[in-house]
Parts: structure tokens; C-alpha cells; sequence
């Protein structure tokens, strides 16, 4: 009792003390400032992960975790974790990426923050449009995640939204495979009754930096987008694949995760974004979370659109999409796509296994 209270109590400390706002942050600027025309240099706007030769760079992906903070202290956060320790010991990840909706509560993220750190695994946030709404400002939480030890967060250029920056995977120091984590922000601000996506701005950049890092390397190089909020091109996406009557087609029925369960969460507004990475060439892999009853990876147009797997049930749900999903990144620096379940009945969190499934864990006596 008296840990959880100690525990508490510098929970409230990082709450209360640390910055909310840009202008609170002594010492420097948080974020930096981008023109078209700044030289673009992987080592003063990138961050370096090496691959290990002979294997494959593991990418594995958590999506809207989301617990409130009462939520992330009893069953819903301990059945969240239950579920990602289960797929960190699964996959052995190179690294941790969360494509957003994280936690909606200043407790909940400190919870979720001490979680993955505990793990000293490099990890790789972006926000989602629930981030904010519960937390005393999303600053406060790019604050808290830039300054994580094994965090690779970090704030991006300035009026972009909150953390749009860059992570170069590379082998014996060639450079194989550009992670673009950004920021697709909320709702109703660059259209009224519309989920939100990238700013123009936001685009340009990615265009700044594909290019930069083209020249760089001499060749195009593969690269992946990480974000929350799906392009609408992934409802173009999954209409390809079904037939005239909205059934999957065949070698996508028998896929074991390949469902379109709710209605597309993409903004009602093309910003062109799919278009423009289709013509530069680099990118090959979208990954988004948002719409936690969808799951996929399709293939369309040359770039492979994934919904990721929902991670625990914090929100809502469905138990047969219960997870994570991994990015496999090869010597060739090619990425190869893969949902990974884990079963919701197996389950050992008490409360959970009753509520759900009526189960009672409570009075069983284990070596009887």
C-alpha cells in the first residue's frame, strides 16, 4: 500500500509540476522550425536504429490501448498488459511503435509510460485524436514520452501538431527503411463534422524528407507511415477486395484477420497524401489504428494499407481481434505485415475472466 502510494504521489508530482505548455520548457525550444528550402541532414532530423544482420528489424505495434485512469488500475489496464507482455515475449521487438489513442488520462499515460519502459525496448509513439481529452494538455504528455528514457518521441516541427518526426532503420550503417511517425490530429478543425489528417504543411514536410533523404542515400528508400487516423483510400482499399455484393473475395475470406467491422473512421476530405507518397515512390506501408473494430492489410496501388490490431479492450472492442501487429523489415529493407491474436478466454486477470466470461478465478487453488 504504501509503494502504490509512493507511486501516486510522483504520479501527481509530473501532473502537477512538469511543463503543459511549450513556453514552460526552460532550456530551449521543443519543437523546431521547418521551411521547404532547410537542408534536410538524417542526423541532425532523424533517429538511427541499427538493424542486427542475418535477421529481421521486428516492428511491433500497440493500437488504442485507451484506458481512462481508473481503468488503467484495475482489470482493463492489468488485461491491456497481460496482452502486451504476452506479444513482446511472442515477437522479441526491435522496437514499439503505438499508432495513437495511448490513454485518455494524465494516470493512465504515466501507467502506460512505466509499462513499456520497463521493457528497455526503443519505443515510438504518435498521438490520436482522444489523446488530448482527458490529460491537462497532449503537451504534458509529449513532455512526459520525449523525456522517457527509451522513448524516441519527439516534438517535430513547429505548428504541425504534436510529434511528427523521423526514425532510419539501418545495417552495418547502409540505410534500409524510413519510419514516418505523424501526427493526424482530432476532429472538426480542418473540416466541420469530420475527423481530421495531415496539414498541408504536415505534407510538405514528408515530401522534404523523403527527397532529403533520397539524395542522402543516393537511391529511393523504403519507408513506412505510421499514424492514427486512416487516409480514405483504405475504404477504396477494402472495396477492391470485396465483390459486387460486399462480400470478401476469396483469397481474402480466408485470411484469419481481414474484417471491416465498423464504418471508416478517414476524414470526409482527400488531402492528397495517399496520391502524393503513390508518385514519390518511397513509401510502402500505412499502418493506422482509430477504428479498433477494423483489421487488415491490403495491398493497394503499390502501398500496403494495415489497420492495426486493437490492443486490449479499453474503449470497445471485439474478443476475435484482440492484439498487436508487427512490421518485419528484411536485409533489403522490404517490410512484410502480420496480425498477431491473443486470445482473450486464456486470459489469467481475474476480474476480467469473470466479467466476460463467467469464470471464476478467484478460488482456484493452484498443485491440488
Amino acid at each position: 500500500m504504501k509503494e502504490k502510494l509512493k507511486i501516486a504521489g510522483e504520479y501527481l508530482d509530473m501532473i502537477t509540476m512538469h511543463p503543459k505548455t511549450p513556453d514552460e520548457v526552460k532550456g530551449g525550444e521543443c519543437f523546431y522550425k521547418w521551411y521547404e528550402a532547410l537542408p534536410y541532414s538524417s542526423k541532425k532530423y532523424a533517429v538511427t536504429l541499427e538493424k542486427a544482420p542475418g535477421k529481421d528489424f521486428v516492428i511491433l505495434n500497440f493500437a488504442d490501448i485507451q484506458c481512462h485512469d481508473g481503468e488503467a488500475f484495475c482489470h482493463v489496464g492489468e488485461f491491456s498488459e497481460e496482452t502486451m507482455d504476452k506479444l513482446i515475449k511472442e515477437t522479441h521487438p526491435d522496437l514499439i511503435t503505438l499508432t495513437g489513442d495511448n490513454a485518455f488520462d494524465p494516470f493512465a499515460y504515466l501507467r502506460l509510460i512505466d509499462f513499456l519502459e520497463s521493457y528497455s525496448i526503443p519505443w515510438a509513439p504518435v498521438m490520436g485524436n482522444a489523446d488530448h481529452t482527458g490529460l491537462v494538455s497532449e503537451f504534458w504528455a509529449d513532455y512526459r514520452m520525449a523525456h522517457a528514457k527509451n522513448c524516441l518521441f519527439r516534438f517535430g516541427p513547429e505548428d504541425m501538431g504534436d510529434g511528427n518526426y523521423i526514425i532510419n532503420i539501418t545495417e552495418n550503417g547502409r540505410l534500409l527503411h524510413t519510419l514516418f511517425m505523424m501526427d493526424s490530429h482530432h476532429e472538426d478543425e480542418m473540416q466541420q463534422g469530420s475527423y481530421d489528417h495531415f496539414y498541408n504543411s504536415q505534407i510538405k514536410w514528408y515530401e522534404w524528407a523523403v527527397k532529403g533523404i533520397e539524395k542522402e542515400a543516393g537511391r529511393t528508400v523504403e519507408s513506412s507511415v505510421f499514424m492514427h487516423i486512416p487516409v480514405p483510400e483504405y475504404q477504396n482499399a477494402w472495396d477492391s477486395v470485396c465483390d459486387s455484393s460486399g462480400n470478401l473475395l476469396p483469397e481474402y475470406s480466408k485470411l484469419p484477420f481481414c474484417k471491416m467491422h465498423e464504418k471508416n473512421g478517414a476524414p470526409l476530405f482527400n488531402n492528397g497524401f495517399f496520391s502524393l507518397c503513390e508518385e514519390l515512390g518511397s513509401t510502402k506501408n500505412m499502418v493506422c489504428g482509430h477504428d479498433h473494430k477494423n483489421c487488415f492489410s491490403i495491398p493497394y496501388r503499390g502501398i500496403t494499407l494495415t489497420y492495426a490490431m486493437k490492443t486490449g479492450y479499453g474503449c470497445y472492442w471485439e474478443r476475435e481481434t484482440n492484439g498487436g501487429t508487427t512490421l518485419s523489415i528484411d536485409s533489403l529493407g522490404h517490410a512484410h505485415t502480420e496480425h498477431h491474436y491473443i486470445d482473450p478466454s486464456e486470459s489469467q486477470v481475474k476480474m476480467f475472466m469473470l466479467e466476460y466470461y463467467g469464470k471464476n478465478l478467484f478460488n482456484r487453488h493452484y498443485g491440488d
